[in-house]
């Protein structure tokens, strides 16, 4: 599990945006089971009482669900997970925008510099 906690961020919010980004990049699928609150809170060594309260948000906003006995799965729901992927992608270019708003370079240079960058990380990583 690739979760490295901070001291910055509630523990339970950190976990949550890690299934989100994992739901939103298709890491984790539609119907697929995640690991139990004992043994994330095992894994990632902290309290299961905040694995609880982040798997209960979770199942509030219909990112899992848990039927009777079974382990939690990932939504099924496609809008769900498109409405997540959407609001993760709002959230990064609203950072990016403000990170980069007081260079003030020109927008069709800053799309460019995006696109460069972007196609150069594809490569990186073999796409």
């Amino acid at each position: 599990m690739g979760l490295k906690l901070d001291n910055r961020t509630p523990v339970y919010v950190q976990v949550i945006q890690y299934f989100k980004e994992q739901i939103a990049s298709g890491a984790l699928e539609m119907d697929e089971e995640i690991p139990s609150r004992r043994e994330l809170a095992s894994k990632l060594k902290i309290n299961p009482n905040t694995v609880q309260r982040a798997y209960k948000e979770m199942e509030e906003a219909e990112l899992i669900y848990t039927e009777g006995n079974m382990p939690s799965k990932i939504t099924k729901d496609e809008q769900v997970i498109k409405e997540v992927r959407d609001s993760l992608l709002q959230e990064a270019i609203q950072d990016f925008i403000t990170s980069v708003h007081t260079l003030n370079i020109p927008l069709d240079e800053l799309i460019l510099l995006v696109k460069e960058n972007y196609e150069k990380e594809l490569d990186n990583r073999g796409e």
